[in-house]
């Protein structure tokens, strides 16, 4: 059910009743409902579709109840990071787009995708276990910029990469 109700969706909804009941108005006479609803709700309707054309969904976040139940021993980064990718988010072609940019993982014609992130704990270690859909960047870049890894979203960090049957997917998961 969330997956249905993206801010797009509900403007996308809002616009198109109001448009409906505006046009209905205007057809049977009720020209004090007709002018405002009509003119309010074309525009809201348009930009509920713009914003549905730029729109990326949340990451899935699994053990849910546990992300919230360990947020005082884990970073403040790493807290907003998995709150960022949990939203919707409008105007980009990925999740950590501007960070996979800056560590020079991006491609702008096939990004990778993040498409779910888990908290996990190893060896008394708790980490974030997040997979990507590789696309066009290549595995081995991203095991070229590890060192950078640990560093970039919280200092300290350690990385490991498990890679997936498919290969077209693989985690890289985080421990602090």
């Amino acid at each position: 059910m969330k997956k249905y109700l993206s801010p797009a969706n509900i403007i996308t909804v809002a616009g198109g009743v109001l448009a409906f009941i505006g046009m209905t108005a205007y057809f049977t006479d009720s020209v004090n409902l007709s002018v405002p609803t009509f003119f309010y709700g074309v525009p809201i309707l348009l930009i509920g579709l713009g914003l549905k054309t730029s729109e990326i969904p949340p990451v899935k976040l699994i053990n849910r109840n546990d992300f919230k139940a360990n947020r005082f021993n884990r970073p403040k980064e790493l807290t907003e990071l998995v709150r960022d990718v949990t939203r919707w988010r409008y105007g980009i072609k990925a999740h950590l787009e501007s960070s996979l940019e800056a560590l020079n993982l991006w491609n702008e014609d096939n990004p990778p995708q993040l498409k779910e992130i888990e908290e996990i704990s190893k060896e008394e270690k708790n980490g974030f276990k997040m997979r990507f859909e590789i696309n066009d960047v290549p595995f081995e870049k991203w095991i070229e910029k590890q060192e950078r890894l640990n560093r970039f979203f919280v200092k300290g960090l350690e990385s490991e990469f498990i890679i997936n049957d498919n290969k077209k997917e693989f985690d890289l998961i985080f421990f602090y």
